[in-house]
């Protein structure tokens, strides 16, 4: 074959070969704009205005997932940094600590919350040895208390509203040296004796939804019925949950003197977990002028699931469809 035929022939190939990849191109479809496509979507102006992939967590601001008060040392440019990170056991061990801004300085201005600028919690990872104190803030920003401390590892919460900026709750763990025995594993308990003192809990925690918890207050089996005002109310109570100890807000109801909240024997909090499990917690009391602490265990359970029969209406039934 002549060198003209032969390259007519490769052409007359070649052309046959484009046309066919041609038509299975267009068959197939845009295959590189799709993926053009899904790629860009993430930065443009449609996804940052809220309507992209709603799948996709990792896009979400940070801000909207809550985090449990207690579990970060550092949030939203505040950190709880403690002048020694170990100590040796023993009462009245000095702790002092600053909480530092966002500029990385040490704050001195505090809003008053519940009667004092800081709250702070103190209590051994075995959920042993809870105290409740109130430090001396100096002019440089640093504060200053006494804990009773024995050996193990202790979580340190400070509570507080730093002003200008959000209440916070940040924790951090102390070390304390010396022969660690832990204590027994707490179990359910709904009722605690302090002194001559028994308090009683009642009312269930369900995870995601608000609780109402009624704490009784007698001594010598009679119900005390002039509880004095601390912190603002007739208790303080404190809510730890099992295993990584964050620090949840109770409320109490009513407030001294505002003519409907008895000062006893009934406390009345409003608590809102958000798992279901074990927590601790923890009254704080005043009577007499002392203040004492009641320790209980409870179970939170699961939000109650909708039943079939509320959430598929039965054949024939077009009930479930009126609103």
């Amino acid at each position: 074959m002549s060198t003209p035929a032969k390259l007519a022939g490769f052409l007359a190939a070649a052309v046959a070969v484009f046309g066919l990849a041609l038509v299975i191109g267009r068959l197939a479809g845009p295959v590189d704009d799709d993926v053009t496509t899904h790629d860009d979507s993430h930065g443009s102006d449609t996804a940052e205005a809220g309507h992209g992939d709603d799948h996709d967590s990792s896009t979400e601001p940070a801000s909207q997932t809550q985090v449990p008060g207690g579990l970060m040392v550092s949030q939203q440019g505040y950190t709880l940094a403690l002048t020694e990170d170990a100590t040796t056991p023993g009462q009245n061990r000095p702790l002092t600590f600053t909480i530092t801004g966002p500029d990385g300085s040490p704050v001195t201005e505090y809003d008053v919350e519940h009667e004092k600028q800081l709250h702070l919690i103190a209590v051994r990872r075995d959920f042993s040895g809870f105290q409740h104190v109130h430090p001396t803030l100096d002019d440089e920003g640093v504060w200053s208390t006494e804990l009773d401390l024995t050996p193990g590892t202790w979580r340190v919460f400070a509570d507080f509203k730093a002003t200008g900026a959000e209440a916070l709750t940040l924790g951090a763990d102390l070390a304390v040296t010396g022969d660690y025995r832990p204590a027994p594993s707490a179990e359910e308990s709904r009722t605690a004796a302090v002194d001559d003192y028994e308090v009683t809990l009642d009312g269930d925690l369900t995870a995601g939804a608000d609780a109402e918890l009624t704490l009784r207050v007698t001594k010598a089996g009679e119900p005390v019925s002039d509880l004095e005002p601390y912190l603002g109310a007739y208790g303080h109570l404190v809510a730890l949950r099992d295993g990584d100890l964050a620090y949840l807000h109770v409320h109490p109801d009513g407030t001294p003197g505002d003519g409907s909240t008895e000062p006893g024997p009934d406390v009345v909090f409003y608590a809102a977990v958000p798992s279901a499990g074990s927590y601790h917690l923890y009254l704080d009391f005043k009577h007499d002028g002392v203040v004492r602490t009641a320790a209980f265990t409870v179970t939170a359970g699961d939000a109650a699931a909708p039943t079939d029969a509320s959430t598929t209406p039965e054949e024939g039934d077009d009930s479930g469809h009126e609103h």
